[in-house]
């Protein structure tokens, strides 16, 4: 199974079917993107006797869902002592009790359709390694019991860790992302579903109450409904400015003889926070830690987050191997909670969108594909007012838009008004990229291992932010929106739905996106 990035996940492993490119055709419900979301929805509409397609840029699994950490929670990445700042008592109930439904939701799936998954319920653990951290769980514990989940402090928890204080909780679980994705296709598929892979959907428009759904390649599909199973929706969009992207750092790793693996969730208390949990593979356990979270391409060395991540994990125990190592991208909104409903701003209810899960994307996801299947078939859904797109959010919320949004101002001077001073940097080393001045045009180049040149003009085609390069992942990575391209300027993520325009270093002409070939470096270094 195919990934958004050059590293490799341990969920990639078992690879799925492969479907045909855009053959055409008219369903009732288009699906765009075959993650989690994708499919809870799909799977969930074919039931229901809907006829429908999966639409997927690349292939099933591509995206987040083929890079998560695969924790299924009631207690989410943010505190509940946060969601009930920011949105009351009674709200913060009702993201429980939706949590609480996907999670429900998983189970019944891995029954119903007998998916072999590794779907393991468990409890989870917090702990505290200062005062601060400790004043700080104390009140997150509060809010966990206020709500309504089984919660207790410990003395012990599940790692060689010190601590000051910890709290065990029940209701969570963990299973292997990718193999629960593949059994969501297959009982889609023998349900009559359709999928399409390898179609990047460029435009969707309303013509004659229907809508017309624009591949690249020119080729076009209709629908009565379509969903964005994508985090982000195509083109420069209002939605586009009231979610953030963020990566995370995971490693997985085998401990020495002597050393026990966790079969909880465990969390500390740092800012970004560490996560722990065992995953199984050919019959061994192995340690699964990530953590390092920060902006999408606003950190000067992505490689630094997994020397830092090994650092802390060698620091807590004995280790034999590093077996895997990835990084993830994920999309917080501006309030902490997801937005999932109809897309806002249209004239009519046909488009429908999920995005903003933060680290919840497993449960999230999944709660969007029962929110939006209900949408599409009752016209009402259960949680609709709490996930609305179009909410106003509180004071706070707004103050986050702010803060992101200026951010993303920043990147549109500092990157352009910083290029002007670069003239040619040190020569490129193998395996590397960077952004150079050439013959008066900045370029981004990399240089594979082999020596091969790759060189693309590193203005974003969402919003025409300054790409940045992702020395871990090795992607050019957009700073503003998430956008995110290959080494040759193909299209990783959106919100663009264009690859970047590449540079013909030999006659300093920009080619055509559709000029897909490498520049082949003539061995003059």
């Amino acid at each position: 199974m195919q990934r958004d990035g050059s590293n490799r996940s341990i969920w990639q492993d078992h690879a799925g079917p492969t479907y045909p490119a855009v053959s055409g055709g008219h369903y009732e419900v288009l699906i765009i993107g075959g993650g989690i979301t994708g499919l809870t929805a799909a799977l969930r509409l074919q039931e229901r006797g809907k006829s429908c397609v999966v639409v997927d840029a690349h292939q099933i699994g591509f995206g987040t869902t083929g890079g998560t950490s695969a924790h299924l929670n009631t207690v989410l990445d943010t505190p509940y002592t946060e969601i009930i700042k920011q949105h009351g008592k009674d709200r913060a109930r009702e993201v429980l009790q939706s949590a609480r439904d996907a999670m429900a939701h998983i189970a019944d799936n891995v029954n119903r359709y007998a998916i072999s998954c590794d779907y393991t319920p468990c409890s989870g653990f917090l702990y505290a390694t200062d005062d601060a951290e400790r004043d700080e769980l104390i009140n997150i514990e509060g809010a966990i019991r206020e709500l309504g989940i089984a919660c207790e402090k410990v003395e012990e928890i599940p790692l060689p860790a010190g601590n000051t204080y910890a709290i065990k909780f029940a209701e969570q679980a963990h299973f292997h992302p990718t193999r629960y994705l593949l059994g969501l296709l297959d009982a889609y598929v023998k349900l009559g579903g359709h999928v399409i892979e390898g179609a990047l959907v460029q435009e969707v428009t309303d013509e004659d109450h229907q809508l017309r759904v624009k591949v690249a390649g020119g080729e076009t599909l209709s629908a009565g409904a379509v969903i964005y199973a994508t985090h982000t929706t195509p083109g420069i969009q209002l939605m586009n400015f009231r979610v953030a992207p963020y990566r995370s750092y995971i490693q997985v790793w085998e401990l020495a003889e002597h050393e026990s693996y966790p079969h909880d969730l465990v969390y500390d208390m740092k800012e970004p926070f560490h996560y722990f949990r065992t995953v199984q593979q050919d019959g061994k356990f192995y340690l699964m830690v990530g953590g390092q979270d920060h902006k999408t391409a606003h950190h000067d060395n992505e490689q630094h987050n997994f020397f830092e991540l090994e650092a802390f994990i060698k620091d807590i125990y004995s280790v034999k191997e590093k077996r895997y190592q990835w990084s993830s991208q994920f999309y917080e909104s501006q309030d902490k909670l997801p937005f999932i409903g109809y897309y806002p701003g249209k004239s009519h209810q046909r488009e429908l969108i999920a995005t903003g899960f933060g680290g919840n994307g497993m449960i999230f996801g999944t709660l969007s594909g029962l929110m939006l299947t209900d949408l599409i078939l009752t016209g009402d859904c259960r949680y609709r007012e709490l996930y609305l797109p179009t909410r106003i959010g509180p004071l706070s919320g707004v103050r986050d838009l702010v803060v992101e949004n200026v951010d993303v101002v920043k990147r549109f001077i500092s990157d352009r008004f910083s290029l002007q001073k670069v003239e040619g940097l040190a020569e490129l080393g193998r395996g590397e990229g960077r952004i150079l001045k050439y013959d008066g045009n900045r370029i981004g180049v990399f240089k594979s291992e082999e020596g091969k040149i790759y060189a693309v003009d590193p203005v974003c085609r969402h919003a025409a932010c300054i790409v940045k390069w992702n020395n871990t992942e090795r992607s050019w990575d957009c700073p503003c929106h998430g956008a995110r391209y290959g080494v040759d300027g193909v299209l990783l993520n959106g919100p663009s739905v264009a690859p970047l325009e590449k540079w013909d270093l030999e006659t300093n002409e920009r080619q055509s996106p559709e000029e897909r070939t490498s520049v082949e470096n003539t061995g003059k270094e």
